[in-house]
């Protein structure tokens, strides 16, 4: 079989810094409040105007920059989102007309938080199959388009950005292993109820605030725990490795407190945990893409090294994924 790399990463942040300090004159909360629970010290937002498929083409110019490739070399786009500009056409095709991409297959991904890992995955079978050659795949978010700002509970959790990474065959390394799940059973627990044909837009479900991000963090905190530690030894194994062999995790960063109980369960030093959360917060299918992108550029990744990507959320869905840098 081919083996599948990234060849090429990058990401896009807006430019607006949304602190703690701000939140705390919007709604009932504090500084100390939200570290304590969540980790996060801001998060960024985008400015009017700006939409996902705006971060998704930031992110991956650089991606393409850092590939040393031409749009033109992609022929296939997908772009992990949730918060796509429009239902239809997706994010994808907006992005491709925006980077001038006119040789790729275009598709949007929904998959939550775990988008990115999801994509990753679709990405890695069209290149080993032969039918693509470079693929462009993105995790991209507005997610403060969709976040109630009047309840403290979520609206200090979410943020907007884009990273994004280039797929293609290496000659050594690359994805080793790859771990997908699902449980729409519990699908309640965190989800956005109106917009869709179940309860398409009106004005009762504006007014009832039913457009917004609804979550239940309790509840979620313990699975999220459990299926991320599971996710992470399944796929190792599957990979013929254990933790002890992990260089570095590139957790969802959706809460510090998630992810320094994972790490724990699976007696990981926090040393080989990457984390950006302070400074992001949860970006859905963006924050791992973010995250990787940062790790790399900071040095935090070596060729050789063995990295780990593990993700959680909205569906429920989950993924993970070896590298071998």
């Amino acid at each position: 079989m081919k083996k599948v790399g990234i060849i090429g990463v990058g990401k896009c942040l807006p430019k607006k810094v949304l602190t703690n300090a701000d939140l705390a004159k919007m709604v009932d909360t504090s500084d100390e409040w939200i570290i304590t629970r969540t980790g996060i010290k801001e998060r960024r937002l985008v400015a009017k105007n700006e939409a996902t498929s705006d971060l998704a083409a930031g992110a991956a110019k650089m991606a393409l920059e850092n590939a040393c490739l031409e749009p033109v070399d992609i022929d296939l786009i997908i772009v992990a989102t949730v918060t796509p500009d429009m239902s239809f056409p997706s994010a994808a095709c907006f992005l491709q007309n925006s980077i001038g991409a006119k040789n790729a297959v275009c598709f949007d991904v929904s998959a939550a938080c775990a988008g990115f890992v999801y994509a990753i995955s679709i990405a890695q079978q069209f290149i080993t199959s032969g039918a693509y050659k470079n693929a462009l795949v993105v995790g991209a978010e507005v997610l403060s388009g969709v976040t109630d700002w009047k309840d403290r509970n979520t609206c200090v959790l979410f943020g907007d950005g884009a990273g994004a990474v280039v797929l293609s065959e290496v000659k050594s390394g690359g994805i080793l292993s790859i771990y997908l799940g699902s449980d729409g059973s519990k699908a309640d627990l965190l989800k956005i109820s109106a917009g869709g044909s179940r309860h398409p837009a009106s004005h009762e479900t504006v007014d009832n605030r039913l457009h917004y991000i609804k979550m239940q963090g309790n509840e979620l905190f313990k699975i999220a725990v459990t299926t991320m530690s599971h996710a992470a030894q399944t796929v190792l194994k599957n990979a013929g490795l254990e933790c002890k062999d992990v260089d570095l995790v590139i957790p969802h960063q959706a809460n510090l407190r998630i992810i320094m109980t994972m790490a724990k369960k699976l007696g990981l030093s926090m040393e080989k945990v990457y984390l950006n959360i302070e400074r992001y917060g949860n970006m859905s299918s963006a924050s791992t893409a973010v995250a990787l992108c940062e790790a790399v550029n900071e040095g935090r990744v070596k060729r050789g090294d063995i990295i780990l990507l593990d993700t959680f959320g909205a569906g429920l869905v989950w993924g993970a994924c070896v590298i071998k840098w």
